[in-house]
């Protein structure tokens, strides 16, 4: 029978039997229910229910069990208790675990188990006591999986949202962090926080991102990509318009611009919004490195970014339509090398992307050490045989492998699989009508982005719309002294960060 049996209205009656009865009726064939009978002092019954791996065995036997049994003689003499003093005697003299709780409703007892809290109920009292006492396994904090630094901290996200919220807190340690706690799933009951910084964060973007979540109705929450999916402005968009991280540092930063954070519990990726296009080619190391670094890594991103979009049906295009723009040696030297080729060049290029891609998925669907020897070897054995089979000409290999690197250098990973399914259809254009249909392309692109909005700020800010003050933080990165303001659209309510004189000067001869 399933938790919905159970209506809502179902009061705890007094009588531990009937209710024990109601709750074992609700888990039945639940094998990790536990049901812990016991008496205190000479006549009254308790039980205590809880589910197996979900709570430490050490605190339900040394701040629950222990004091309850210690004290049973003080609480039977306490003849006439009232649910008051009965909170009294509990919290001050006999458990000592950190979090009581009380409920009057079955429903109340059956959500606060499901959760690893432990119920106890008492014999002639109308109210179940809720007593925090979890300790299942979890993952330690550990170094991000999918956003290595060489420099900056080292901890990431895990699965437990109590965890990440301390790893937030102890980075900003101010009133003004906020945390708001909801619960999404009408299954799951995923515990969801909404994270900010008061005084910074506009409230209509909070109370925006608040009333999408309340919107969600669903069975259940198992990842923070549900979230994302059902909050996004525009659903048929090929790019992401919210963006996400396992770094707790990357999460303080975006809430220092005016952003606004949502936590998940169970996954290590936290969520932060609104986020432009420009964003999404920063990485937290631009801010910890020297700007000069910072600035040259980023040119190359962009770079390689539209190497990654426009190097393959450039290659189409000038071979197919535009040979006159080769220099004659090179059209000779590509002429050459597809002599004995069957296919067109589109066909070519497709085939060998496609082969790319499936390579590319494999490595990352198979175990680690065995994937990364099937992505290196196999692109390896399928470029040389393709070219000594005459399928494929070696300058598309060459190609298609350079634009296979320049990919991997985009930091989002959600960009990146933009820039990549971008890439075919560019490549079908080039194919069809040549550079005019790469120009049509990369058009039809940009005014795409140009529409789009992610919580109501404009995808290209502030390229498009102008924002000269932002331009600090786009295509190159001032040093920190000149990055006086927060970002116009988001930080209105506190605009200004740091004083505006600390650029450091050289002392004067004689001081």
């Amino acid at each position: 029978m399933g938790q919905g049996m159970t209506p809502n209205h179902e009061l705890v009656s007094g009588n531990i039997a009937q209710d024990l009865a109601r709750i074992k009726k609700i888990f039945d064939r639940s094998s990790d229910i536990i049901f812990r009978e016991f008496q205190i002092g000479d006549s009254q019954n308790a039980a205590l229910v809880f589910l197996d791996g979900m709570v430490n065995t050490l605190t339900l036997e040394s701040d629950i069990m222990e004091p309850l049994l210690r004290y049973g003689e003080q609480m039977t003499q306490k003849s006439g208790l009232t649910l008051t003093g009965l909170e009294n005697l509990l919290r001050k003299q006999v458990i000592s675990a950190s979090q009581v709780s009380t409920g009057g409703r079955i429903q109340d007892a059956i959500d606060h188990i499901l959760r690893g809290d432990t119920a106890l109920l008492l014999d002639g009292v109308y109210k179940a006591l809720f007593i925090s006492a979890r300790g299942w396994e979890m993952r330690a904090v550990e170094e991000p999986a999918t956003e290595a630094v060489i420099r900056g901290p080292r901890e990431g996200f895990t699965e437990n949202l109590l965890t990440n919220i301390n790893l937030i807190r102890r980075r900003l340690r101010t009133p003004q962090l906020k945390f708001e706690s909801i619960q999404l799933g009408r299954l799951s009951k995923t515990d969801v926080a909404i994270t900010y910084l008061e005084g910074i964060a506009d409230e209509a973007l909070i109370e925006e991102v608040r009333e999408r979540l309340n919107r969600i109705d669903i069975d259940a929450i198992l990842e923070s990509g549900y979230v994302e999916e059902l909050i996004e402005d525009n659903h048929f968009s090929i790019f992401p318009q919210i963006n996400y991280t396992e770094r707790p540092d990357r999460i303080v930063a975006n809430l220092l611009e005016g952003k606004v954070g949502v936590l998940i519990d169970n996954t290590p990726f936290a969520l932060f919004l609104p986020v432009t296009f420009f964003e999404m080619m920063q990485a937290s190391e631009d801010y910890y490195q020297r700007f000069v670094v910072s600035t040259l890594i980023r040119l190359l991103r962009y770079l390689f970014l539209m190497i990654a979009l426009l190097l393959p049906s450039l290659y189409i295009a000038l071979l197919t339509f535009h040979q006159e723009m080769l220099p004659t040696s090179l059209l000779l030297s590509a002429a050459a090398s597809r002599e004995t080729v069957p296919f067109p060049a589109i066909v070519e290029a497709l085939l060998m992307e496609i082969s790319f891609e499936a390579l590319r998925e494999a490595g990352v669907r198979l175990p680690r050490p065995v994937g990364q020897a099937v992505s290196i070897v196999g692109a390896l054995v399928i470029g040389e045989a393709s070219v000594s089979a005459g399928i494929v000409s070696a300058p598309m290999v060459i190609i298609v492998s350079i634009t296979g690197i320049a990919s991997f250098i985009v930091p989002s990973y959600s960009q990146a699989i933009t820039i990549r399914l971008l890439r075919f259809p560019m490549m079908i254009l080039a194919g069809t009508l040549g550079l005019y249909g790469v120009l049509l392309g990369v058009l039809f692109i940009l005014i795409h982005m140009a529409r789009l909005r992610s919580f109501g700020v404009p995808y290209l800010s502030p390229l498009a719309p102008m924002h000269a003050s932002d331009m600090k933080d786009v295509f190159l990165r001032v040093p920190w002294w000149g990055m006086t303001k927060r970002s116009t659209e988001t930080g209105k309510n506190n605009p200004r960060r740091m004083k505006g004189t600390l650029r450091p000067r050289s002392p004067k001869r004689g001081e």
